[in-house]
């Protein structure tokens, strides 16, 4: 668990898990030849094999008296494809009450984008049907990334739709947002498209303060080196290059804490110039 105050705004990191792995399934340009050549994402962020750590794990951003979650990671007992998903049985629930979050207070679920590692714990498994994790909250849905994902029907798609975003429509808990809609004072989205059809980012202002919440706009820190190493996983490769850039540009040189959706431990920290190029100075 981490914890960051961005002016009067608290926002708690709780991890599902985190792994070192090659990066090459994720990364076209992720292999460990190419990730060695960035020194800087050692020790945190990256092994001396050129392997990569990442985290899968959600941020609570406290606002004016919300709580608003942030990505529901993968979620336990969810018949996955992919081997590394399928099932698990992960005590995140436990870690997250530990970190002063019941089911039961969080008063919003925002997912970034709809792709499985971001919606799992939107539901669990009671009594063999699928219901809403967070009872009182409302789940906010990307209008345009819905009506992407509603009309896919492709097997990858389906398989979180139907037991992680459907019943949250069915029991009448799921709210459509646009990706620039704002949810407190404090707490805006940020349209970021690319990696899906209607991605988002999370901003925060407060007291003066500036941090934003990256969504899957980049995979690894090693992206703020190279926002020309696209992931297999987005949905527009060229546009996703385009937004990654913009966004390195945008945010780097300035105080504006990124907060890395999939990024290890220590997770935050600024865009600063590292010769011709940009690095986490985390």
């Amino acid at each position: 668990m981490n914890r960051w105050m961005v002016g009067d705004v608290k926002i708690t990191r709780v991890v599902e898990q985190e792994a070192v792995s090659d990066a090459s399934y994720l990364l076209k340009d992720g292999t460990p030849e190419n990730i060695g050549t960035v020194p800087w994402l050692r020790p945190h962020f990256a092994d001396d094999a050129g392997s990569v750590r990442m985290s899968v794990h959600t941020f609570v951003v406290e606002s004016q008296g919300d709580r608003i979650m942030v990505d529901t990671c993968i979620g336990n007992d969810k018949s996955r494809t992919f081997a590394g998903m399928n099932r698990l049985q992960l005590p995140f629930l436990a870690d997250l009450a530990a970190a002063g979050f019941s089911r039961d207070s969080m008063d919003r679920v925002l997912c970034t984008h709809l792709h499985v590692d971001h919606v799992g714990w939107n539901t669990m498994l009671c009594d063999g049907v699928w219901v809403p994790t967070f009872p009182n909250a409302r789940y906010l849905v990307g209008r345009k990334e819905w009506e992407y994902c509603s009309k896919d029907e492709t097997a990858e798609t389906r398989e979180f739709v139907d037991d992680s975003v459907l019943p949250l429509f069915d029991a009448g808990l799921a709210e459509l947002v646009e990706s620039d809609q704002r949810l407190t004072d404090e707490v805006w989205l940020e349209p970021t498209p690319g990696h899906t059809a209607g991605h988002h980012s999370v901003r925060v202002s407060s007291r003066g303060e500036d941090a934003v919440i990256t969504g899957d706009l980049m995979h690894h820190p090693v992206q703020i080196a190279h926002p020309e190493w696209g992931s297999y996983f987005d949905f527009d490769y060229e546009q996703a290059i385009a937004t990654r850039r913009q966004f390195v540009e945008r945010y780097g040189d300035t105080p504006v804490l990124v907060l890395g959706t999939h990024f290890a431990t220590p997770t935050a920290g600024r865009i600063v110039r590292d010769g011709s190029r940009w690095r986490l100075d985390a």
